[in-house]
């Protein structure tokens, strides 16, 4: 239950379902009505006010709740994954997103909601108040009744303009880091001389510094492997369970990956399915080609994610380096199987063609490589820095009196 607190002059406690509103518009037929565009979660970041990515409703969809531009979509499924962004853009959006939006913009202007729906405090009431074990959902009836601290509306819109300054310069840093990423990424063909790969597979001359050599990655490692296929208990503590989507950027993502029981993990899952620290992932199945190095141990990998566990030819973070050169990615891409839903094989990874030079070299390159990598991190941290001001400014609208 929250806190009830004293309010300065003007301020008031309301319940969110007094001041906003559950939008009901429904398409039954989007494609006909000329919508083009659809919304996953999947499509939604997590603290993200942006719709970076969406779905082309052309490619057939089932989603028939209807958004328009800002409105705001509010991922009610695992709400702990903090999904919320405002749409600039009219389309359908998956039952799994709540679109809301304010009833009176002369009580709450449409502005400040997503910005509520940023506070911990709503995050914490929708995780508190939602039900399932493997997919919690919070539901409406619970969302409305959650209670804040509304100002009036002057109070209201300086605090827009300081929310929005701060979410401006959050948004400065990411497009910084983006394109710095993209940057090193680009410069990877060419550090790596993955360059000269493609010119190979184009039936092209090419010729690499001198120690280099063609390789195949099944050249440079001991094995190659899957993960567990069957279903596995999942608990709130115990080893990770890592499938594709916790695979990105070169490491493992611990927010997104779940646990299953140690009962489990030592009777249930073969070898193949437990990493060891040093072997490198890849992400087979869903978003292909991602790349992380394992750095931990106590884990266990499902069948959307390849294992490779390098031999001596090669370092672990070089190999994950140079499955994420683009000229590597390309190539993986071309020789993925499956017709409306693309697969890796295993065979084909181990068959793939990248520049190896000797492990001297490979230390060389890779202290160029990480430097750059430390400089995008460094704009990361910082950007992680903003995001949380921007935090604690949502948590004290108003001062002392804000949201709680």
């Amino acid at each position: 239950m929250n806190e009830v607190k004293a309010l300065k002059p003007g301020w008031r406690h309301v319940k969110f379902g007094d001041v906003v509103r559950l939008s009901k518009a429904r398409s039954q037929d989007p494609l006909a009505e000329g919508i083009e565009r659809y919304v996953g979660l999947e499509h939604l970041e997590p603290g993200d006010l942006r719709i970076r990515s969406w779905g082309s409703v052309s490619d057939g969809v089932t989603f028939t709740s209807m958004f328009q531009p800002g409105q705001v979509l509010f991922g009610k499924r695992r709400a702990y994954q903090r999904k919320v962004a405002v749409a600039d853009f009219s389309g359908v959006c998956s039952g799994d997103i709540y679109v809301l939006e304010t009833k009176d913009a002369q009580v709450l202007l449409p502005e400040l909601l997503p910005f509520i729906c940023q506070t911990d405090a709503f995050f914490d009431h929708a995780v508190g108040t939602s039900a399932g074990s493997l997919s919690p959902r919070t539901n409406w009836t619970s969302l409305a009744d959650f209670e804040f601290a509304l100002p009036p509306i002057e109070e209201q819109s300086r605090l827009i303009k300081a929310l929005t300054a701060a979410r401006e310069s959050i948004e400065a840093y990411r497009a910084l880091e983006l394109s710095t990423d993209r940057l090193l990424k680009a410069e990877l063909d060419v550090l790596l001389h993955q360059n000269m790969i493609k010119q190979l597979y184009e039936g092209k001359e090419a010729k690499l510094p001198e120690g280099w050599k063609v390789a195949t990655l099944g050249d440079v490692l001991n094995r190659i492997t899957y993960g567990f296929t069957n279903p596995m208990p999942t608990t709130d503590e115990g080893p990770w369970m890592v499938t594709a989507k916790d695979v990105a950027n070169g490491s493992i993502n611990f927010e997104t990956a779940r646990r299953t029981s140690l009962k489990a993990y030592k009777e249930l899952l073969t070898d193949k399915s437990r990493p060891n620290i040093g072997d490198v992932l890849i992400t087979k199945d869903g978003t292909l080609g991602r790349v992380g190095v394992v750095e931990t141990d106590n884990l266990c990998i499902n069948q959307s994610v390849a294992l490779l566990q390098p031999n001596d030819l090669i370092r672990s973070r070089f190999l994950a380096w140079s499955l994420q050169a683009p000229t590597m990615q390309w190539r993986l891409l071309q020789d993925a199987g499956g017709s409306a839903i693309k697969h890796l094989y295993i065979t084909k990874i181990a068959e793939t063609k990248f520049a190896l030079p000797p492990i001297e070299t490979q230390d060389t390159v890779l202290e160029i490589i990480e430097s750059s990598s430390h400089a995008i991190q460094k704009i990361g941290t910082r950007r992680i820095e903003l995001t949380r001001n921007l935090g604690l400014m949502l948590e004290s609208m108003g001062g002392e009196h804000g949201v709680h």
